[in-house]
């Protein structure tokens, strides 16, 4: 027990109060807008069986979590999302009514060697609309990401693309395509070049590439999208973009916030996968949010609320003769659903109470002396601007939920 190593495991990380609290509201802020849409809520096990995942992600498969249980099953950590959906719906068609439409908001496990940005366990946020391949279920996907993306106050522009655009080409070169990006169009027509095309034939491709018009199916989802009445400032047709392409079927789309680089939500339509399970093929289209990466560019740009403490006001204990007033405080106040703390220690000196509470962001304090108890009132003390007054207890509530 002496050499115990008292440290989190490599690749998977704790969330104090702090950071925790950003976590949960994010998350809030992504349901209210899914079921805003009819989006309903899935929750999948961590494990399946490790068949159900394997064969599905090509190079990445070795990155899954897979061993054998104590009764011999081979099982593996959920990998993603897509798969966990697929199979559901395979399970449970009978049940469900569709279009399905799905947002699901959980912890997947990659065994990837960390590094900053790649943890082995993290949250994925996926939303689905399942079976129907009409360009509405298109266009409000991606209206549903520019809602999301507005609720959280980042400005962001939507990158979207055909899968049909890269048919006559070979999928080596569209992977140093869709690097263009990053690496310039010099650096692709190198990597271009070492994988086998002359350099006319490199430009060539990629100049073609380049000044494909839209796609008949964008097009029509832009068409829609506009119906929806969707900013079209925010969505740029980049015929460039290539994704998963063993995944996709038809549109594609990454999402870039603006003063940021890399995508934080991409996705598309992909129409085979669920077939895989199933005895015939379901249209599906839909997206994965990149949680941490939001949060991050969230942070950077001072978007997330500075009060997020779950306690709105901490009831102080003035000494061991005023408890009870103390009590009766808080028990009022958490009938009126309003989320406060009561100070634990009755012995407590009240100056080391207040920092207490400022040190756990709690903006407000109520303080019960014999002053306050005589007249039946009590002092709110703001524990920002260090202002207080004297009010009665019934109007507590809105005082701190203005």
């Amino acid at each position: 027990m002496d050499n115990m190593k008292i440290q989190t495991l490599k690749g998977f990380r704790d969330f104090l109060p702090k950071d925790a609290r950003k976590r949960q509201y994010v998350i809030r802020q992504l349901a209210e807008v899914f079921e805003s849409y009819g989006f309903e809520p899935l929750e999948t096990p961590a494990l399946e069986y490790a068949e159900i995942l394997k064969g599905k992600y090509g190079e990445e498969e070795k990155l899954i979590y897979e061993f054998e249980t104590k009764g011999k099953d081979k099982v593996a950590l959920r990998y993603d999302q897509t798969v966990p959906l697929s199979r559901v719906v395979s399970q449970y068609q009978n049940e469900l009514v569709f279009p399905f439409k799905r947002y699901q908001i959980q912890n997947v496990w990659r065994g990837e060697n960390t590094q900053k940005g790649r943890y082995r366990e993290f949250i994925q946020c996926d939303a689905d609309i399942v079976g129907t391949a009409s360009p509405i279920s298109d266009a409000e996907i991606l209206k549903l990401v520019l809602d999301i993306y507005s609720a959280l106050k980042l400005d962001v522009t939507v990158k979207i693309n055909d899968r049909k655009n890269f048919e006559n080409l070979d999928k080596k070169y569209v992977l140093a395509i869709d690097k263009l990006e990053k690496i310039g169009e010099s650096g692709v027509l190198s990597e271009m070049t070492d994988k086998g095309l002359s350099d006319e034939d490199a430009k060539r491709a990629l100049k073609a590439l380049q000044e494909k018009p839209q796609t008949e199916t964008i097009i029509k989802i832009l068409s829609e999208l506009k119906l929806l009445g969707a900013d079209m400032n925010k969505i740029a047709y980049e015929p460039t973009l290539a994704r998963g392409l063993d995944y996709y079927t038809g549109l594609i789309f990454e999402t870039v916030a603006q003063g940021s680089s890399g995508s934080i939500c991409s996705g598309g339509r992909y129409d085979n996968l669920i077939g895989m399970f199933s005895q015939k093929q379901i249209p599906a289209v839909g997206f994965g949010l990149g949680f941490d990466r939001t949060i991050e560019v969230l942070e950077t740009q001072n978007k997330l609320p500075q009060d997020l403490a779950t306690a709105k006001v901490l009831v102080t204990i003035f000494s061991p003769d005023l408890k009870k007033q103390s009590i009766d405080i808080i028990s009022m106040l958490r009938s009126e659903k309003v989320n406060c703390e009561l100070y634990l220690d009755e012995n407590t000196a009240l100056d080391k109470q207040l920092k207490y509470a400022d040190r756990k962001g709690i903006p407000y304090a109520i303080i019960i002396g014999p002053e306050e108890a005589k007249s039946n009132s009590v002092t709110l003390k703001n524990l920002k601007s260090g202002e207080q007054k004297r009010i009665a207890p019934e109007q507590i509530k809105e005082a701190v939920t203005i």
